[in-house]
């Protein structure tokens, strides 16, 4: 009996991220730029220009970290066009705390 071997080629790594007004994209190490609306991820939707521009790389270029809005991308998210898990009532108190800061 034979058996077939997939030899999966090496996870590409994010190495530049641009935020616009609706868009994130992910510039990756295999030359593909991955590009998704930005109201897959309502933090980084009601972030101002400068916390969603205060981003940096984790995980050696497999996420994306935003420390102002707390919040996490993968690249396996942006790869399989999965928007945000986060729970509407999680997002909602997230929302409240940063009214009651920046009123």
């Amino acid at each position: 009996m034979t058996s077939l071997t997939i030899e999966l080629p090496e996870m590409p790594r994010i190495q530049k991220v641009i935020v616009t007004d609706d868009t994130l994209s992910a510039d990756l190490s295999d030359g593909r730029t991955i590009s998704v609306p930005l109201a897959w991820y309502p933090r980084l939707l009601q972030g101002s220009i400068e916390e969603r521009n205060d981003w940096r790389l984790i995980g050696s270029g497999s996420g994306i970290h935003w420390h102002q809005l707390d919040e996490d991308v993968s690249l396996k998210n942006l790869i399989l066009g999965q928007p945000s898990g986060e729970s509407q009532k999680s997002f909602q108190r997230w929302l409240s705390s940063r009214l009651v800061a920046f009123p």
